[in-house]
């Protein structure tokens, strides 16, 4: 199977995460472009040499394409970029060609509104007016604390120039462009301009999926077509209906959000699946180790089924439960286990955590030690770093020391070899990502 796979950015959940699901399945050619063409924290994508990536391309089975790469230069880019409706209109014209007699697998996103006073992803007058911003919105515009008239001018600009992009995509949608398009609600609220937007989109026929990092990852899996059962099993099942932070959706329809998405089906006992999807969920409220946001850790006995199971760390946002960490690194079945995931959202966990276990489930030739490097980098990223190291370190630095005592403890559980090679670095200079090269 060839599928083609344009990411949002450069980061290793974007870029290095799909090649590392793809290799799994040696059958599976996975045509990507080079990193370098993508953007990062500081410069947006090579539009032009990303289409004629794209124009190039031959003989493909599926094309599972992020849409704000190709029209904005990348998900950060789509919030920052100057350039107008009608020149963004004509770039995307480009691509319709492209698209034709392909099976495509799309998303954009809806513009989300963070709130917080931090400009490192958005417009540099957020730095000063972010919460604002996010007050404006979700009382809907009726109170503006005092933000300056051009400020809240450029604000609204901005959302409607990407919201009108959004419908011609919905339009193309309806002429039969796309298999599947996506848009997706990126830190959301109750409330909000993006709320509203996602309901006007939902209103005209678009589907929406709370969620922007994973969904590339569950559009692949989707591409790849196998009827596979999943039970969701709540490890708090009494609090399901609790909201995850940055999602505006309970954990329980986020999770069935995803399975949807990733093209599986849920089903509603352990008995009737095939692959059972424990989720470590919270009490009440979901924590956040590094925003000193605390919830109840995991106290109960974990208890592995007897069939293939993933799991989705979820009772924390931004890295793994320490508590419930410890009892399965005691308790883990190779035999039957099918991923572990812990990162950022928790539909970014999920989602990426199902692509993985349905393309080992659909393996025509399976590779084992893709998988175990894949869930190497998971537990040192999301469990070693997001939920230890992070919060012991002031700035990016070397941690090669900090880490070691977290390596040699999987090793021993995945039985690696002792001498194997683990570099860590920081491809965007801050603390909140790392990239774990094996």
């Amino acid at each position: 199977m060839r599928i083609a796979f344009v990411p949002i950015d450069n980061r290793p959940v974007c870029y290095n995460l799909a090649v590392n699901i793809a290799s799994i399945d040696e059958e599976i050619e996975f045509l990507i472009p080079s990193r370098d063409l993508l953007g990062d924290l500081q410069k947006s994508a090579d539009v032009n040499g990303i289409f004629l990536w794209l124009e190039k391309l031959e003989k493909i089975d599926a094309l599972i394409l992020s849409l704000d790469t190709i029209t904005y230069g990348g998900l950060i880019p789509s919030r920052r970029c100057v350039e107008t409706f009608e020149e963004l209109k004509k770039r995307t014209e480009r691509l319709k060609p492209i698209l034709e007699n392909k099976k495509v697998y799309a998303f954009s996103s809806i513009m989300r509104i963070s709130n917080n006073n931090y400009n490192e992803e958005e417009k540099e007058y957020w730095a000063d007016w972010g919460k604002k911003i996010f007050e404006f919105s979700f009382s809907g515009g009726k109170i503006n604390n005092g933000i300056p008239d051009e400020i809240i001018k450029d604000y609204l600009s901005t959302r409607k120039r990407n919201f009108e992009i959004n419908k011609i995509y919905l339009e193309w949608q309806k002429e039969g462009l796309f298999d599947t398009l996506i848009f997706s609600k990126d830190d959301c609220a109750e409330k909000g301009f993006n709320v509203d937007e996602a309901k006007e989109l939902a209103r005209l026929g678009g589907k929406i999926k709370t969620g922007a990092d994973e969904i590339p990852l569950a559009l692949f899996a989707r591409a790849v077509h196998k009827d596979i059962k999943i039970y969701p099993k709540f490890m708090e099942p009494q609090y399901k209906e609790c909201i995850s932070n940055y999602e505006d959706v309970s954990i329980e329809k986020s999770v069935l959000g995803q399975i949807e998405l990733c093209g599986l089906t849920a089903v509603n006992s352990e008995a009737e699946a095939d692959i059972v999807l424990i989720v470590n969920n919270f009490k009440n409220r979901q924590g956040e180790l590094v925003m000193g946001w605390d919830t109840e850790p995991f106290n109960g006995i974990f208890v592995p089924p007897e069939k293939p199971y993933c799991i989705a760390d979820v009772r924390y946002a931004n890295g793994a439960d320490n508590s419930f960490i410890n009892q399965l690194l005691q308790k883990i079945d190779l035999r039957l286990f099918y991923g572990y995931s812990g990162w950022n959202t928790s539909a970014n966990t999920t989602g990426s955590l199902l692509a993985a276990a349905k393309i080992k489930w659909n393996a025509k030739k399976y590779n084992n030690k893709a998988f175990t490097k894949l869930q190497l980098i998971r537990f040192l990223d999301d469990w070693a770093y997001q939920a230890n190291i992070r919060g012991q370190i002031h700035k990016p630095q070397n941690i090669d020391c900090l880490m070691k005592p977290y390596e040699e403890k999987l090793k021993q559980v995945f039985n690696c070899s002792t001498d194997r090679e683990i570099k860590y670095h920081f491809p965007w200079n801050r603390k909140f990502e790392i990239e774990v090269s094996l």
